[in-house]
């Protein structure tokens, strides 16, 4: 399976045609939307923009979205928020908002809400869409800090995912296999940045995808 990855777009319409040149020329499976589709922006707004993406897309909310967006999203996507599906023998689960931050967004959840939504959806080997990432891992601000989520951490230790996506630390886009689990940060959309993630025979590649990239 071939995957566009994509995350924070903070509702910068100006992309959707960057993200369409990508979907024509990679021709993915589907898009994983990993959250942030707006900037404090309405489940209208979202809707508008994951429509306008030209393939199937499975779709989480971000701290920055509203709490409607899920139900709202369900009508033009896969809403992903708290759920799972079975694509090609995987299990694709995912769970929007984020850890709590000093900002006071308005999708955040505590460490206990993450885990009690996250741990019944979960199977070993399965392929992980969160907004926030473990804690950890590719969640360090520039100081230095890792501002991730413990229970997403816990629950990739217990049910090793053969890739665990995240977004929402804009600084910190990477790689890099912990176990047999590949952690990936595709990095803001905003920005120009997306991941082509391969998944095959319990294995998973990237490749990262960036602004100066002819697409």
């Amino acid at each position: 399976m071939k995957f566009l990855v994509i995350s924070d777009l903070h509702q910068k319409k100006s992309r959707i045609p960057w993200i369409n040149g990508i979907v024509e020329k990679e021709a993915p499976d589907a898009v994983l939307f990993l959250g942030d589709i707006t900037d404090m922006g309405t489940a209208e707004d979202a809707v508008e923009i994951v429509s306008s993406i030209d393939c199937a897309a499975y779709v989480l909310p971000g701290n920055c979205d509203p709490r409607d967006l899920p139900e709202k999203i369900s009508e033009v996507a896969t809403d992903m928020h708290g759920k799972s599906v079975k694509l090609q023998g995987y299990t694709l689960a995912g769970l929007g908002g984020s850890n709590i931050t000093i900002f006071g967004t308005p999708f955040e959840l505590t460490e206990e809400e993450i885990d009690s939504a996250l741990r019944p959806i979960s199977e070993e080997g399965m392929i992980l869409m969160t907004h926030a990432p473990a804690y950890g891992t590719l969640d360090h601000i520039p100081n230095g800090t890792s501002v991730g989520s413990p229970a997403i951490g816990k629950i990739i230790s217990d049910f090793r995912p053969v890739v665990a996506l995240s977004g929402h630390i804009h600084e910190d886009i990477g790689a890099k296999y912990i176990g047999r689990t590949l952690f990936v940060n595709p990095g803001p959309a905003k920005d120009g940045h997306a991941a082509i993630v391969t998944v095959e025979e319990g294995r998973a590649c990237v490749r990262f995808i960036g602004p100066l990239d002819p697409y």
